[in-house]
């Protein structure tokens, strides 16, 4: 069975999607909530959420929007973007994903990854691979 994961990006509280990842070429969306909410309504069961403005300051920013999201939806929520100690983890934790997606800091603290998986197992944090072509 193939399921369809959603991802919806955030900066400044709001849909977006950028170009190459270009934050200046960015096209917006609205309100993460109602799109959400969109998805659930067709069927979807699963969410990435992505911090985009997490990932620009390296720390978890957009947490009241994960926290929005997980409590007004019954979508399984993976979210990633920003994290970077083990506090930003249990913080995304504690606001309703039910799983993180580290990127970057795999390759750039291989050890801080590996001891998320040693902590909350293989079934809570996906390694996301994402590249530029």
């Amino acid at each position: 069975m193939i399921q369809i994961i959603p991802a919806i990006d955030i900066i400044g509280g709001r849909c977006v999607r950028l170009t190459k990842g270009d934050y200046s070429r960015k096209k917006e969306y609205g309100d993460p909530l109602e799109m959400a909410r969109q998805f659930e309504d067709h069927g979807i069961q699963r969410l990435h959420l992505v911090d985009l403005d997490g990932a620009a300051e390296q720390k978890v920013v957009n947490l009241r929007i994960l926290e929005k999201i997980a409590s007004q939806t019954s979508l399984v929520i993976d979210a990633g973007g920003g994290l970077r100690s083990h506090e930003d983890v249990r913080r995304v934790f504690e606001s309703g994903a039910r799983m993180v997606t580290g990127g970057s800091i795999a390759v750039k603290d291989r050890p801080m990854f590996l001891s998320w998986l040693k902590e909350y197992g293989a079934e809570r944090i996906l390694l996301g691979a994402d590249f530029r072509s």
